[in-house]
C-alpha cells in the first residue's frame, strides 16, 4: 500500500510526432521498470497498426517506481495519449483519470494546432502542467523562441520548461524530479466506500473483459463483489493488477492508484466506459459524472464480403466498440451489399484504423461504403429528418431545404505555404474567420463544410504545406446550402454505395471525375459497361468501358468475307444479351479510391 503523498498520476500530451511515446520509453527505461534487454521502441504502442503507422491510437498506462533525490520512493502512474485529432476522445478520457500533464513540444517545430487542443483539454480537467521541450539536440532547435511561443499562444508559464532529448536521454532525470515536485499528489479516502472510475476496457480471449480503473476512494481487493453503477451488473473480482507494461498481479488497489481488474466478464455491454465501480454490499452514495459521449462526425457502412461472415462481424464490432467508446454502430441493409452495419467515426483516420483492426484482429474481409456526414433535411411539412446515408434521401418534391454540418478549423502553417492553404480552404467552400500570428507563424481560422473535410482534406493540407501545417477542428452547427444527391449508375443499375451529396456548383466536375476514375478502377468485362453520374433525373457525365473481345475469326483462313461477318454478328448478339443479364463486379478498392477528391 502506497501513501497518497508518494503517488503521482500524469499523462503525456503533445501534437503528432513531437516525441510522446519516445519520452514514455525513456521514463520506463530510466526507472528500471523494464530491463534494458527487453526494451523496444514505442513500448506502450502495443498494436501492430500503431507500430506500422508510427502513431498512438489507444491511451496506454504503465506503473513506474522512482527513487527521488530525497531518498524516498514514489509510484508514478503514466498514461501515454494519442496526438491525432481523430483520437481526441481518448485524450479527454485519460485526462479525467490523472492530476497532471507533461506537455511535450518539439523545440524545432514549436506549438502546433493539436498541442493547443490537447492542452486546453488538460486545463479543462484542472491539471497542473509541466512544459517539456523535446529534441533539443537537433541543430534546428530554438528553445527560447518556443518558450515564448508557449507563453504567448497557450498562456502558461514556460520559464521553467525542461529541456530534453527523449531519443538520446538528455534531461530525463530533470523530468522525473519535476514530476515529484511540480505535479500534485491525488486525493482520496481509504476508509470511504469504494468509488472507482472505469477508464477503459478491452476484450481478452483468455481473461474475458479486462477493465482499466482509477480508484478515487476506498480499496479494491481480490474476491470483492463489485457493481457497475450504470449498467447495474455485479461480478466477483478474479484478479487485480497493474501494467509494468506487462500485466503484474497485486493484492489491492488503494485510493489514487490506477490498475486493472478481471472478473470473468463475458458481456461486453456491462462495462461502459466512464461508469463508476463500487462494492455491491457497501455502495458509494453518488456515481461519478462519467465522460461526455463523443459525437461521431463521419459515417460509413461496413459490410462483410462474404454474407456468411455477418455474425462474426457483429461479434468483432461489439468487442471493438468496448475498447473504443467513440465508435457507434447500428444495423443496416443494402440492395447491393446485403446485411451490414452503419458506423460512426470521429474522422477518416479513425475509420481506416477501425477497418484495419477488424480485418487483422478478427480476420474478416470488409467492403466499406462512401464516408458521409449527417445532413438535416427540412421537409415542406415542417419536419426535420436526419440523413446519415445519401441513399436514404427522401423524395425531392417534399424537401424544403437541406442543411449541412460546418466546422471551425484552426490551421497553423509556416508563412511560405500560407497562400496555398488559403486557396485549399477557398476551394473547399470555406469562409475565413480569422488570420493572426502566433509568434512568427500564421494561425488561420476557417468555417468549412464537414463534407468537404471528411474525404482527404487532411492529406491535401499536408501535401500543399510539405507536411508543416497542423490542423484541429470543432463542430460549429448547421447551415443551409444548395446541396443535391448524385447517383452513380453502372450498367444502368444505381450503385447505392457510391451515392454522395454534392454542391450544385460542383456537381458536374465531381460527376466527371468520379466516372473517369471508375472507368480506370472497374476491370473490363465481356460486354460494354456504361458508367453514368446522375443528379435528379439528369445524366451529367458518362464514360464507357469497352468490352473484352475474343477473336472469333481466328479460324477463318481466306474464303468469303461474309463468313467472318457472320461470326462477328453472332458475337455481337451474344454480347448484347450478356449486357442485359451480365453482372458487373466492382472491386472493393474502387469504392474507396473513387471517393478521394483530386485537386
Amino acid at each position: 500500500m502506497t501513501d497518497l503523498a508518494h503517488i503521482r498520476n500524469f499523462s503525456i500530451v503533445a501534437h503528432i510526432d513531437h516525441g510522446k511515446s519516445t519520452l514514455a520509453d525513456r521514463l520506463i527505461q530510466s526507472t528500471g521498470t523494464v530491463a534494458d534487454r527487453d526494451m523496444e521502441a514505442q513500448m506502450l504502442d502495443t498494436m501492430d497498426i500503431e507500430r506500422e503507422r508510427g502513431i498512438t491510437i489507444k491511451a496506454n498506462t504503465v506503473r513506474l517506481e522512482y527513487v527521488a533525490n530525497n531518498g524516498e520512493t514514489y509510484e508514478f502512474n503514466l498514461i501515454d495519449t494519442p496526438g491525432h485529432v481523430d483520437f481526441a476522445y481518448e485524450v479527454s478520457r485519460s485526462m479525467r483519470a490523472v492530476e497532471g500533464s507533461l506537455l511535450v513540444v518539439d523545440s524545432t517545430q514549436g506549438v502546433e494546432a493539436q498541442t493547443l487542443a490537447n492542452v486546453y483539454q488538460a486545463i479543462d480537467a484542472g491539471h497542473e502542467i509541466v512544459p517539456v521541450l523535446n529534441k533539443i539536440d537537433l541543430p534546428a532547435s530554438e528553445p527560447e523562441q518556443v518558450r515564448s511561443q508557449i507563453e504567448d499562444v497557450i498562456g502558461i508559464d514556460a520559464s521553467e520548461a525542461i529541456l530534453v532529448s527523449a531519443k538520446s536521454g538528455i534531461g530525463i532525470p530533470d523530468v522525473l524530479e519535476a514530476i515529484v515536485h511540480r505535479l500534485p499528489p491525488p486525493k482520496g479516502d481509504r476508509d470511504a466506500p469504494l468509488k472507482a472510475m472505469l477508464i477503459d476496457s478491452y476484450y481478452d480471449a483468455y481473461l474475458g473483459v479486462v477493465v482499466l480503473v482509477r480508484v478515487i476512494d476506498g480499496v479494491l481487493k481480490k474476491g470483492d463483489r463489485i457493481r457497475m453503477m450504470n449498467t447495474r451488473a455485479t461480478y466477483p473480482v478474479d484478479r487485480i493488477g497493474v501494467f509494468r507494461p506487462k500485466m503484474d498481479v497485486i493484492d489491492e488497489l488503494g485510493p489514487g492508484e490506477i490498475g486493472f481488474l478481471t472478473a470473468s466478464i463475458k458481456l461486453v455491454s456491462d462495462t461502459a466506459v466512464g461508469d463508476t465501480i463500487t462494492h455491491e454490499k457497501r455502495p458509494c452514495a453518488k456515481a461519478l459524472p462519467g465522460f461526455t459521449k463523443s459525437q461521431p462526425v463521419v459515417f460509413c457502412g461496413l459490410f462483410p464480403v462474404d454474407a456468411a461472415e455477418f455474425e462474426d462481424l457483429r461479434d468483432a464490432i461489439a468487442k471493438l466498440g468496448l475498447n473504443d467508446a467513440s465508435f457507434t454502430t447500428e444495423m443496416e441493409t443494402s440492395a447491393a451489399l446485403g446485411f451490414g452495419f452503419r458506423c460512426g467515426f470521429l474522422g477518416l483516420l479513425h475509420l481506416e484504423v477501425i477497418r484495419d483492426r477488424l480485418e487483422r484482429e478478427y480476420d474478416i474481409d470488409l467492403i466499406t461504403t462512401a464516408p458521409s456526414v449527417i445532413y438535416q433535411i427540412h421537409m415542406r411539412d415542417g419536419k426535420i429528418v436526419e440523413m446519415h446515408n445519401p441513399a436514404d434521401m427522401p423524395d425531392v418534391a417534399n424537401i424544403d431545404h437541406i442543411e449541412e454540418p460546418r466546422i471551425k478549423a484552426t490551421i497553423m502553417v509556416p508563412d511560405e505555404y500560407l497562400g496555398d492553404v488559403l486557396k485549399l480552404c477557398q476551394d473547399r467552400r470555406g469562409i475565413q474567420i480569422d488570420l493572426t500570428y502566433a509568434g512568427s507563424r500564421p494561425m488561420v481560422v476557417y468555417d468549412l463544410p464537414l463534407n468537404e473535410v471528411v474525404f482527404d482534406f487532411y492529406d491535401r493540407l499536408k501535401s500543399v504545406s510539405k507536411g508543416y501545417a497542423s490542423f484541429d477542428y470543432q463542430m460549429a452547427g448547421y447551415r443551409q446550402d444548395a446541396l443535391m444527391k448524385m447517383t452513380i449508375l453502372v450498367n444502368d443499375e444505381p450503385v447505392d454505395a457510391l451515392s454522395t451529396m454534392v454542391h450544385r456548383d460542383r456537381a458536374d466536375a465531381r460527376g466527371r471525375s468520379m466516372v473517369e476514375k471508375l472507368k480506370e478502377l472497374i476491370p473490363q468485362h465481356m460486354f460494354k459497361i456504361p458508367i453514368q453520374a446522375a443528379v435528379g433525373g439528369r445524366i451529367i457525365a458518362r464514360e464507357t468501358i469497352s468490352a473484352l473481345r475474343k477473336d472469333v475469326t481466328a479460324k477463318c483462313y481466306g474464303g468469303d468475307a461474309s463468313r467472318k461477318r457472320k461470326l462477328l454478328d453472332k458475337q455481337k448478339a451474344g454480347k448484347k444479351k450478356m449486357r442485359q443479364f451480365g453482372k458487373v463486379e466492382i472491386p472493393q478498392q474502387a469504392f474507396i479510391n473513387a471517393l478521394k477528391m483530386d485537386s
